[in-house]
């Protein structure tokens, strides 16, 4: 067979960027979970791509971890774990060792394989005396929803504070009920991460505890502000997230959080104050997400959307003197056109209940949170797995990252 050097790279190169795209899509309020399939889809046709051309396609996807990003760590991974080489395990494992925050790339591409295939190469990791090894053995172990044992106890209470940050996260992934107590004594570790990863998942898991300890960190500004404060409020009751809202909203600071919070909550009563802060360009955008939440009304779809207005840009510019280079995170909604959904509202409120939660138009339950797992968005589809999860403690996460063509298989849905 006659390999064609080109061909292979792009080939490796598309495979990388793909990945990206692929990782930011999973967490996009544009993106279906059909959409997501057929992104993956042509992941895994270039994966075919390096795998029929052998050892030039490893040799390239070798030399690609030069570049030190997490794409090429996952394209590179996938061929080494598939090979069973030693060597190549060890090229990647290199390649992460030197720069840990690849490791996403190389725990994603054993979430790509089939677990029978991952398997070995995870129960290598978990039997590691490396911690970074182990955290990746847990890793692997969490994105398939396997339940490493006693392994993931020992984690709970390490003293690496990565591997029992992942450890405490892992608890929630697999409903793993037993060891609430241990997660429990790490809602007062002093590393944000472990703190954080405890109560997230003490939240999905029932546990009261969680709930101040993550009201805190939403007080402070961080990465995980956002995801706080939306698990924290999926856990109280309507009256006390409403409390909550209005203390979110009183500040400029939080106001951003508060008009999510509204989504989150799904209570219809918010519709009108969200309608208003459509009004305020730096959260018109989320507050129509919100709303969507609430309705499932599609703005786009619905003619309920307007233009941006002119010389408005939340994300960076082209100004070299602009420090600002992070992306616009409501670059992919609608932008809502306030006039025309009060008029919409003033239709249909009716036909809406006050002080029930609601996703996507209808109230939260088993059935509903299901349907919205097989056709919402990923935003939606990710809320509907966390309100699943916690009316069902004990039951695994659904896994709305996993590979799109294993995601349908689960949900029994026709591919394509």
């Amino acid at each position: 067979m006659t390999v064609i050097p080109d061909i292979v790279a792009q080939h490796a190169e598309e495979t990388a960027f793909l990945w990206l795209l692929r990782s930011n899509a999973v967490r996009q309020p544009h993106y279906a979970l059909t959409d997501l399939a057929k992104l993956d889809d042509r992941v895994e046709a270039h994966l075919d791509g390096l795998r029929v051309a052998g050892e030039p396609g490893w040799d390239l996807c070798k030399e690609a971890l030069g570049n030190e990003e997490a794409g090429e760590v996952f394209a590179a991974s996938v061929m080494a774990f598939e090979s069973g080489i030693d060597a190549r395990i060890q090229a990647v494992l290199d390649a992460v060792t030197a720069k840990p925050e690849l490791t996403n790339g190389m725990v994603s591409a054993l979430g790509w394989l089939s677990f029978e295939q991952a398997s070995p190469h995870i129960q290598r990791f978990l039997g590691s005396q490396v911690h970074l090894h182990r955290r990746i053995g847990l890793a692997g172990c969490a994105v398939h929803r396997a339940d490493p044992g006693k392994i993931l106890t020992q984690a709970v209470g390490s003293r690496n504070l990565p591997l029992r940050a992942r450890a405490s996260k892992a608890v929630g992934e697999l409903g793993r009920k037993d060891l609430l107590n241990a997660v429990k004594d790490n809602l007062l570790a002093e590393d944000d991460q472990v703190r954080y990863w405890a109560a997230w998942s003490g939240a999905l898991l029932g546990e009261l505890a969680a709930i101040p300890i993550l009201q805190r960190l939403v007080e402070h500004e961080g990465a995980l502000r956002e995801q706080a404060c939306a698990i924290a409020l999926r856990h109280m009751s309507i009256q006390q997230g409403q409390t909550w809202l209005k203390t979110l909203a009183s500040a400029p600071n939080t106001l951003r959080l508060a008009v999510q919070a509204a989504g989150v909550m799904g209570d219809p009563a918010n519709i009108p104050w969200l309608i208003h802060q459509m009004e305020n360009p730096i959260v018109a955008c989320v507050a129509g997400e919100s709303f969507t939440l609430i309705t499932g009304i599609d703005l786009a779809y619905d003619d309920l959307d307007t233009d941006k207005p002119d010389g408005f840009g939340a994300g960076p510019t082209e100004n070299p003197e602009n420090e600002d280079v992070e992306m616009d995170a409501d670059e992919d909604l609608p932008w809502p056109d306030p006039r025309l959904i009060e008029k919409w509202w003033g239709i249909h409120r009716l036909e809406f209940t006050s002080g029930t939660r609601n996703l996507l138009g209808k109230p939260m339950a088993i059935d509903s949170l299901t349907e919205t797992l097989k056709t919402g968005k990923q935003r939606q589809r990710r809320a509907a797995a966390i309100e699943l999860a916690m009316r069902q403690p004990g039951r695994p996460l659904f896994n709305c990252s996993a590979p799109g063509f294993r995601q349908q298989a689960l949900l029994k849905l026709k591919n394509g």
